[in-house]
């Protein structure tokens, strides 16, 4: 016999978006549950955002250290380096445990009942949560929250496991592959497979599409293709995948040649993007509103189900952390009976490649589609002290902004710490600012956010370092 229980808000998932509707409610007051399978912190915590960016860090200091042997312009001299990726992931899983006890915590802190089990879904109001241990917990809830977020997709011809890698395995491996196959040339694929080639791997990386990160235009993308080149990743575009096998390798078609070949490799990383987690609890039995394979919700996180609400990848694009996390706080505070909506003006997005690439808001080619006579400039970090200082002058930062009254739409760059700018890029368009604002604030030199700064002033017409 099932324990019952009863809670004014329930919630599904505790990923960034789940656990951070969950905090917000109980510091609001509102008698919450939260149901998780796995850990808290879902996959960003787990097993996405923060251990990759922990193996991008260790092998971005490794490449460092064999730079530094082979004789640095710096003047610095080490002895050849090695590397115990052992010892890599252990220091790597110490920072999720961290941080997901620290999740944990503040859950208690809100007051945050936590059951620690898989979610089935018997109506909009009832929901079955069998834990691994002990009898199933039958909840009664007043809304339900959905944050069941998302999945790596899957290709047919080669499942996971064994030599195929989702990035979950990418991200705890044994021991380092020789050669490694990347398939994708999106974000994840290539944050990856350059981490994986600083660590001594030789990475090959196939893609369908005739570009890398083809939601990046090509000019900013250029400077990561250049980087791609220059450490020896080969790159096959416009090719597809086939299928694998163990004696072969990777069998890849290149439909305009014409041409069949095959890639020798030990491990074959799949990074062709994620998708929806919509099976398995019982979400069918709502029936629900879909936009194609993920949750259709409006601009208050409202499902088409009276108070059934939605949030994070389940959602769809963009499948992004942050985007959960506002999301999240934006339902707490309506079940709280607060007036709110999730209407952002802008929405960051960062990827970790090396240049990194961060953007906010309209692109040059958005503006104009959108019908918007517009502006554009940018700055090179070719042309800034601290970027130089720090052996990173490939990259620009670029502006896009209202020809008429100079309004700023969007803001772009590609270069070496660029996703520590883009917090300024996304405030200075939810505040309204303009070309003037930015372009006529001191910013502190030297510092690569003056790139920002003169970025706006060329805008103007008003460069002074170009």
């Amino acid at each position: 016999m099932s324990k019952e229980i009863n809670t004014k808000l329930l919630v599904i998932g505790g990923g960034p978006g789940g656990y951070v509707a969950a905090i917000r409610a109980g510091q609001l007051g509102i008698p919450t549950v939260l149901a998780e399978g796995a850990q808290p912190g879902g996959t960003c915590l787990n097993i996405g955002c923060i251990p990759s960016k922990a193996l991008i860090h260790a092998a971005h200091a490794f490449e460092q250290a064999r730079h530094q042997a082979k004789g640095s312009p710096l003047g610095i001299r080490v002895a050849d380096p090695s590397i115990d990726i052992a010892q890599t992931v252990r220091w790597k899983d110490g920072i999720v445990q961290r941080l997901t006890g620290g999740v944990g915590a503040l859950l208690r802190k809100a007051g945050v009942q936590v059951l620690k089990g898989w979610a089935q879904i018997e109506d909009g109001k009832t929901v079955t949560v069998k834990p691994h241990e002990g009898e199933p917990v039958r909840v009664h809830c007043e809304h339900l929250l959905l944050a069941t977020g998302s999945e790596p997709v899957e290709l047919p011809s080669m499942p996971f496991g064994g030599a195929i890698w989702s990035s979950t395995e990418a991200l705890s491996p044994t021991a380092l592959p020789k050669r490694l196959v990347v398939v994708g040339a999106g974000y994840i694929g290539l944050e990856l497979g350059m981490a994986y080639r600083k660590l001594g791997a030789e990475v090959t990386v196939v893609e369908a599409i005739d570009r890398v990160l083809p939601t990046y235009d090509a000019e900013l993308t250029q400077p990561v293709l250049d980087a791609l080149k220059k450490s020896g990743i080969t790159l096959h575009l416009g090719c597809k995948v086939q299928g694998c096998d163990a004696k072969h390798g990777v069998h890849v078609r290149n439909d305009v040649k014409a041409e069949d070949f095959t890639l020798p490799a030990d491990r074959v990383l799949v990074a062709v993007g994620r998708r929806p987690r919509t099976g398995g609890f019982g979400l069918e039995s709502l029936q629900l509103d879909m936009a194609g394979r993920h949750v259709a919700i409006d601009a208050h996180c409202r499902t088409s189900m009276r108070g059934v609400w939605a949030i994070g990848d389940v959602t769809g694009e963009p499948m992004l952390a942050h985007r959960a996390m506002a999301q999240g706080e934006c339902v707490a505070e309506q079940v709280a009976g607060q007036n709110r909506r999730f209407e952002p003006m802008a929405i960051p997005a960062v990827c970790f490649t090396d240049p990194e690439v961060a953007v906010a808001g309209r692109t040059p080619a958005d503006a104009r589609a959108a019908g918007i006579d517009c502006i554009e400039a940018q700055f090179p970090f070719a042309a800034n002290g601290r970027a130089l200082t720090l052996e990173a002058g490939s990259g620009f930062v670029r502006v896009v902004a209202r020809k008429d009254n100079h309004l700023i739409l969007g803001w772009q760059a590609v270069g070496q710490g660029v996703a520590e700018l883009v917090a300024a890029f996304s405030q200075s368009i939810e505040m309204g600012a303009r070309l003037e604002d930015v372009g006529h604030t001191i910013h502190a030199h030297p510092t690569l956010g003056e790139a920002v700064q003169e970025a706006a002033l060329r805008a103007l017409g008003q460069a002074l370092h170009v």
